[in-house]
């Protein structure tokens, strides 16, 4: 039996994405076999984004700076926003260097099952920003699920009438795929083959 501060780092590694009882409990044993070397440096890294991480108040970007790197950057095209349900989608589609352009970051997708409504996400500040004007393309990158293509023409909806296109990432994304699961190849040409909504 491990003592309790051991059972307890692994209960809440086995809460992290993707690590289950098991791998979080071979990521602890791996932790401390290598405890002089590697535990220090994660416990640097964990305090320093537990201190320094901000949310941008432009985009939804999570950084250490606010506004985030990407809104500040000059090289930036102005005119073009990819709209994204989450930070994981955003960091895919920027990982992948083939949008130019700024993000939004929704914090989710409109789900009545879990009664997620227009106002619980950031839809009112994306329409704010496009109001403001200098954008002629909306990008709306949503998940290939029932509930982000809901988003997706919700917010397609909310744009109607605005003096810019709203296109839509091509279907060529797997049903039911999350952005962050998918490789280079197939965001490449999701970006290629967008077009307009409706």
């Amino acid at each position: 039996m491990a003592s309790q501060e051991i059972e307890t780092l692994t209960a809440a590694l086995s809460r992290l994405p993707g690590l289950g009882p098991r791998s979080a409990r071979r990521a602890v044993l791996w932790l401390i076999k290598r405890r002089d070397a590697a535990l220090p440096q994660l416990l640097d890294a964990l305090g320093a984004v537990h201190e320094r991480l901000l949310e941008c108040t432009t985009c939804g970007n999570v950084d250490t700076a606010d506004p985030c790197g990407i809104c500040t950057d000059p090289r930036r095209d102005q005119r073009a926003l990819c709209v994204v349900e989450d930070v994981a989608d955003l960091w895919a589609l920027d990982r992948a260097r083939l949008f130019t352009g700024r993000y939004h970051v929704l914090g989710g997708r409109l789900s009545a099952l879990d009664g997620v409504r227009p106002e619980d996400l950031a839809i009112a500040p994306l329409l704010a920003r496009v109001e403001q004007g200098g954008i002629d393309e909306v990008v709306l990158a949503m998940n290939a699920t029932l509930e982000g293509q809901t988003t997706a023409h919700y917010i397609a909806e909310r744009l109607e009438g605005m003096p810019l296109r709203v296109t839509q990432l091509a279907h060529g994304l797997p049903v039911g795929g999350e952005l962050d699961y998918l490789d280079e190849g197939t965001l490449a040409q999701a970006l290629r083959a967008r077009r307009p909504m409706g």
